[in-house]
């Protein structure tokens, strides 16, 4: 399959980013078809990485010279080919070098320019910040209260080279480009795009930000009430690994193997998971003998149940969840983790075992999926690479073959630009009022826990009209469900339906008959089963968009595409926990909730926006995918690839980590911690900074020793303002609490894009009856497009009889529908249960 069926063939990028966030973006649309051309300094790459090799496959690699006269010329001539240009440098960077975003699209009302941030181009105090991943991550609270485990364990701040501002800005910043690009078809118009880097990891954090006061005690772990108990008590953070076992989960949590290796268990809160694993073990009968139970109506206020416990709840009573964590380890030690694996798979419950990132790289179903794939670097030779982050199923296949970077001359490169054909339709006039990329676009959310549901939340903002379709009778606990879905039921309408039944399935097709896209996070079994292949789909609406996510799944069918998971378990199989806590016997879950989950959701949107432009193109409705395998790539992109004479695979791991070296770590100041982000090639700027005037004419061996001195003698403030000042990267570690109550006004029906780089709001009437604090929705920032604030979350069935009404539905018929239970209107009493 040729490059011509990709669904971006021939748009055309000009990529002037440099590190990550930047090169990705343009790396995705040439992925998917595009032609890009990247622009260098001379000097080569400001970040000099192998990763390099896999962010600039599918480009054409030139070096000007932007300083110059002839240099800038150069530039315009190739932005003036141009559908998309990116850059991902401080605010006003492009200008002053004479590449103008403003000027160029009021010249040409049809380009599309995407600026990346560090931080918000309005924020006044950190726009010109030195802006690199730690600094971002330390301002964003992203290295502080890293997780129950490390605040136990009294390691906080913790240090993760994992570049997730990056990452998470990378998938905003594109499926916004692939929105707005879908949108110039029937328009004409282009747009400018920016995407705070700061912002967007925010974003990717939301399910760890919001606050919902009165929280019921019943959804706090064994974790959260020891933190609160030592707090209280003024008791240290000083739980050993160890110790730190007894308080977790039994069906969330790590077990040693026969052959040594870890086998990480996510099974805590579906009606069906945690009872297949203890039967599956052998160990459920025994237990329900002991007295171990399942509420029929979890649903309930726990006071009104029959037991103190419920078997696929979460979390737990420390009496059951010590009693069958014991059972559980006991049955562990008698098989390997590759045979336990097998085991859970096949069964249908998640779980997977720990490995490095090494050992996924080169992984039989990573590499028979397509998720990792071979590429001839001109630099590196024959070289692993992640795979897609998305994809059609239609053209997937030439997506796992790219083209290898190629240094080209100035003339080459714009005569590549020149040799395509516009794509774009003349511009129409300005609308009186803001549209949304997506109104007027119809779409059936079909997903559960976070991945699947928030990419169309996301989608919601940009005017899609969603309605969200959950089980008349719940198979996830609350904690899952309601929880989770305060955030990611936003802007969304609720129908609770039993669509195995014979009356629930025909309200079902009439649903998908009158959507435009169809989304839902399920194995390709399930999809087959329900009839939403391409073959059964095509049967009921011929003209929908499928997209499906999944866990494990790749362009191509693998040993374990039809596996089950969540992020957690994609963390342990591709390596995240074992580089956090440091080996084997000390796998960590990396920190927050929906990690690689959002990001997902992200590529979900992408791959959506993809499709809607080649239907608009072609009138050829495809079927979008991710999965989130593929975005654990991106998450680990520095250091996800191999070739021979690859160095150790040595980047900061475990507790102790701080950073990368003395330059470029953690230190404690008087009364906080910052993070320091230099190179050696910064070392001179050290000569004007206060109090470290020494540090560039010592030797490197002492720099650290110098810095641990030095650092604690003076407040965390004041060195920021003399790191600043020369032109140093720092931040002083934020934790996002802080950030939270500096940023957040009362809910006023706005996204928040113009209120710097972070915005939260406050819904004091939220229909949970709980004051409830959320981020907004302010991550991308169209120039000309609409982002609508969206709706607090409501009750799940709120909205079930208006949409039966709509789709013919008489009252009549509708309480039959009642009445049989193919259809509810609530799963609860409380819109949170007590």
């Amino acid at each position: 399959m040729n490059r011509q069926a990709l669904p971006f063939h021939g748009v055309k990028v000009v990529d002037f980013g440099q590190y990550i966030a930047g090169p990705a973006v343009a790396m995705i649309f040439g992925d998917f078809g595009a032609t890009v051309v990247h622009v260098d300094p001379l000097s080569g790459p400001l970040w000099d990485n192998p990763a390099n090799a896999t962010l600039n496959r599918n480009k054409l690699l030139v070096k000007l010279d932007l300083k110059s006269d002839e240099g800038r010329q150069q530039a315009l001539a190739l932005v003036a080919e141009a559908d998309v240009v990116i850059e991902n440098f401080r605010p006003g960077v492009m200008k002053r070098l004479g590449i103008d975003f403003t000027a160029l699209r009021a010249a040409r009302p049809d380009l599309i320019t995407v600026s990346i941030p560090g931080f918000a181009s309005d924020d006044e105090l950190r726009r010109d910040w030195r802006a690199f991943e730690a600094v971002i991550a330390a301002s964003s609270g992203v290295f502080t209260d890293m997780g129950l485990n490390r605040v136990l364990m009294g390691v906080n701040p913790s240090f993760s080279p994992l570049p997730l501002s990056s990452a998470y800005g990378t998938m905003i910043a594109v499926s916004a480009v692939a929105m707005a690009l879908q949108a110039r078809q029937g328009t004409g118009r282009g747009d400018h795009i920016e995407v705070p880097l700061a912002s967007a990891v925010m974003e990717g954090l939301t399910y760890n930000s919001i606050k919902i006061e009165d929280y019921p005690l019943r959804y706090q772990t064994q974790r959260e009430q020891e933190i609160e108990r030592r707090r209280a008590a003024g008791l240290a953070m000083d739980v050993s690994y160890d110790d730190l076992q007894a308080f977790l989960d039994p069906f969330y949590r790590s077990y040693p193997c026969k052959d040594g290796r870890s086998f990480y268990v996510v099974c805590p809160s579906h009606k069906q998971h945690a009872k297949r694993c203890l039967k599956t073990l052998g160990i459920y009968d025994e237990l329900i003998a002991e007295g171990l139970r399942e509420e029929p109506d979890t649903y309930l206020p726990v006071d009104e149940w029959t037991s103190d416990v419920s078997l696929g709840v979460y979390p737990l009573p420390k009496y059951w969840a010590d009693k069958i964590t014991a059972r559980m380890k006991g049955v562990f030690v008698t098989r390997t983790a590759a045979e336990w694996e097998k085991i859970f798979g096949e069964g249908q419950f998640p779980g997977a075992p720990h490995r490095w990132l090494k050992e996924w790289i080169g992984d039989e179903h990573a590499k028979a999926a397509g998720l990792m794939i071979e590429v001839d670097d001109p630099v590196y030779g024959r070289m692993t690479q992640p795979g897609p982050m998305a994809w059609l199923e239609e053209s997937g296949e030439a997506m796992l073959t790219p083209s290898p970077r190629r240094d080209v001359a100035f003339p080459a490169a714009l005569a590549a630009l020149r040799d395509i054909e516009p794509t774009h339709p003349d511009p129409m006039p300005v609308p009186a009022d803001k549209a949304g990329w997506l109104e007027g676009v119809r779409v059936l959310d079909l997903c559960n826990v976070i991945a699947g549901p928030h990419s169309v939340s996301y989608l919601s903002r940009f005017g899609a009209d969603v309605i969200k379709i959950d089980p008349a009778t719940p198979f996830f606990d609350c904690w899952n469900t309601v929880i989770f879905g305060m955030t990611h039921m936003r802007g969304k309408q609720s129908v609770l339906l039993d669509i195995g039944s014979a009356d629930g399935r025909k309200v079902f097709e009439a649903l998908v008959r009158s959507v435009d896209i169809i989304v839902w996070n399920a194995t390709d079994r399930q999809v087959k089963s329900m009839g939403l292949d391409a073959e059964g789909l095509r049967s009921l609406n011929p003209d929908a968009i499928f997209c499906q996510l999944d866990c494990f799944g790749g362009v191509r069918r693998g040993p374990r595409t039809d596996y089950l998971g969540y992020d957690d378990l994609v963390q342990a199989a591709t390596g995240i926990m074992l580089r956090f806590g440091g080996s084997m016997q000390t796998p960590e879950e990396h920190a927050h909730v929906g990690t690689i989950d959002v990001m997902c959701g992200f590529g979900a949107a992408l791959a959506v926006a993809a499709a809607l432009y080649q239907k608009r193109k072609s009138g050829k409705a495809g079927r979008a995918r991710t999965s989130l395998s593929a975005l654990s790539a991106l998450a680990q992109m520095p250091f996800c690839y191999d070739y021979a004479g690859r160095a150790e695979f040595n980047e900061p791991s475990g507790p102790a980590a701080r950073g990368y070296d003395a330059l470029h770590q953690l230190y404690q100041a008087k009364d906080a911690w910052i993070v320091i982000a230099a190179s050696r090639k910064d070392l001179t700027r050290f000569k004007h900074v206060a109090g470290l005037e020494m540090l560039p004419g010592l030797p490197s061996g002492e720099w650290e020793r110098t810095l641990e001195t030095v650092i604690p003698t003076v407040s965390a403030a004041i060195w920021i303002e003399r790191f600043h000042a020369a032109d140093i990267g720092a931040s002083i570690c934020n934790n996002i609490e802080t950030i939270r109550a500096s940023s957040t006004r009362s809910a006023d029906g706005q996204p928040g894009i113009d209120r710097g780089t972070y915005s939260f709001s406050t819904y004091k009437d939220h229909p949970s009856g709980h004051v409830v604090t959320y981020l907004d929705p302010y991550g991308v920032r169209p120039a000309d497009a609409k982002v609508f604030a969206l709706p607090p979350a409501e009750k799940y069935g709120g909205s079930t009889r208006q949409i039966l009404l709509a789709l013919g539905y008489s009252e009549s018929d509708i309480g039959q529908l009642f009445a049989s239970g193919d259809v509810s209107e609530s799963w609860s009493r409380e819109y949170l249960p007590s």
